[in-house]
């Protein structure tokens, strides 16, 4: 019997290394997909539809906000962006363990929808750190460094609101403890307590 993949859902403050964390752990795992958005915006030269993004129009969002459709969704200036809730259950009932990196308002709405997913909080050494790696992107203003140092003070405390954090400190201790937390995971009973005991029981004692 095929087990059912694992949706892990990463959030963080800018400039924490969500990301890169991300795309590293790809690197060592490429069979977990990213999950896909949808988005009301046009594509942009080489984008693919169903590769980078579902596009769809406005008035088809809209539609499938009110069915919904979307594990999360958040409208950006004039256009919507959205986690399809089909897509994402299909993978997961393939087998597949889907990765979902979004903002934290965005992972609370998922937490709703589907509370057996595993939220990780990515957060940086410190906050001194924090503001070097923000600062050493070297394309904010003064005023918006100041806005995302504050941003981070406030999203910090929501770290309360996920089952596990990462310290990224080095990418490979965090990408290590990233795939501790899947294996030990993938171990939960919850997850897979039918197939263990019918598996159990198709073995007849000698």
């Amino acid at each position: 019997m095929k087990k059912k993949g694992v949706l892990l859902v990463v959030s963080g403050p800018s400039g924490a290394g969500k990301g890169t964390l991300c795309k590293a752990l790809r690197q060592n795992h490429p069979e977990i997909l990213i999950s896909i958005s949808a988005t009301t915006r046009s594509s942009r030269a080489g984008e693919q539809d169903g590769v980078n993004y579902f596009f769809i129009d406005k008035e088809n969002f809209e539609k499938r906000i009110d069915q919904e459709d979307f594990l999360e969704y958040a409208q950006v200036y004039d256009n919507y962006y959205g986690t399809p809730k089909a897509f994402v259950i299909e993978r997961l009932m393939e087998g597949t363990d889907v990765l979902l990196e979004i903002d934290i308002q965005g992972a609370l709405q998922v937490r709703k929808k589907y509370p057996e997913g595993v939220f990780i909080f990515v957060l940086p050494p410190s906050m001194k750190e924090l503001k070097n790696r923000i600062v050493g992107r070297g394309s904010e203003t003064k005023e918006s460094l100041e806005m995302r140092f504050s941003s981070a003070y406030e999203e910090i405390d929501f770290v309360k609101k996920y089952d596990y954090y990462i310290i990224n400190d080095t990418v490979e201790e965090a990408v290590h403890k990233f795939e501790s937390i899947i294996s030990a995971e993938k171990s939960r009973v919850f997850r897979e307590i039918e197939e263990l005991i019918a598996e159990f029981k198709e073995e007849q004692p000698c």
